[in-house]
């Protein structure tokens, strides 16, 4: 089951089959947290005598601190595909990050934690073990949540401009399905093609090209995912609308990411 507060997620493949084994709640963060943190996000299961399952999550251009027993580690952006196992019963809380905001907690460029986990101490100076007794302790999301955001405020930055233009230039990626080249960021925004390229390298932890890309394919995924029974995909069409000079590239790039073609991606939603 899916709870949120945020709209749908996005980049979760193969989603319905998901809630059949895990709960997902996501939560908006207070008035003073919403400047860096995009939501609260609490994923449960109880697998006890089932199968593992395998979770894959096409990642978002943010950075995430996870909060599990004996698991709890910040995550920079993973550029692949995200995968975890889960088994069991267990709780993860987690705290996801507007695009170029964890960079004000670190002051280093946030892309020395691409692909990268790292622990609270060396990220931001925190006691992992006491985070970890605080925030579990709680089976009440909302009171794990006001934890959280007790040890977020004693790291707590200045506001930084800087994020904000940088969440701009995402969001604005993310509006605009046919905004496809780097190029139409220069021009809107006025920044120099290589001034852009330092920023995200500093505050995003990956470059703009990346980032279209990325939301891009989170397009395909999401329309494959809304087509009716029996219906047949228009890849060149699809395609063509996500800025691919032809339907072979777009395949090549989705089997590059997803693991399948995205007809096999299809049979695999429909359970074929």
């Amino acid at each position: 089951m899916i709870r949120s507060e945020n709209g749908q997620p996005r980049g979760i493949l193969n989603l319905k089959a998901g809630e059949r084994k895990f709960g997902l709640t996501r939560l908006l963060p207070s008035e003073h947290l919403a400047p860096f943190v995009s939501h609260y996000w609490i994923v449960t299961w109880d697998l006890r005598g089932q199968e593992p399952y395998v979770s894959e999550v096409l990642s978002h251009p943010s950075v995430h601190l996870a909060i599990e027993r004996g698991h709890t580690e910040i995550y920079g952006v993973v550029k692949k595909k995200f995968i975890r196992k889960i088994e069991g019963q267990g709780r993860t809380f987690g705290v996801k990050f507007h695009p170029g905001a964890f960079y004000p907690f670190v002051n280093f460029p946030v892309s020395r934690l691409t692909d990268k986990r790292v622990s609270l101490e060396s990220a931001l100076g925190l006691d992992t073990q006491a985070l970890e007794s605080a925030v579990l302790a709680h089976e009440d999301d909302r009171a794990s949540m006001a934890e959280v955001e007790r040890f977020l405020r004693t790291r707590l930055p200045a506001r930084d401009e800087t994020v904000d233009q940088v969440r701009r230039i995402v969001e604005r990626i993310i509006a605009d399905p046919e905004l496809v080249k780097v190029d139409a960021l220069v021009e809107e925004f006025g920044l120099g093609k290589r001034a852009l390229q330092r920023l995200f390298s500093q505050y995003v932890g990956v470059g703009p090209k990346w980032v279209i890309q990325r939301f891009r394919l989170h397009e395909a995924a999401e329309r494959l995912a809304k087509l009716g029974p029996g219906e047949t995909p228009r890849l060149a069409d699809l395609a063509a609308s996500l800025g691919y000079f032809d339907q072979a590239h777009f395949i090549k790039d989705f089997k590059a990411l997803v693991g399948q073609s995205p007809a096999d991606y299809l049979r695999r939603l429909r359970g074929e």
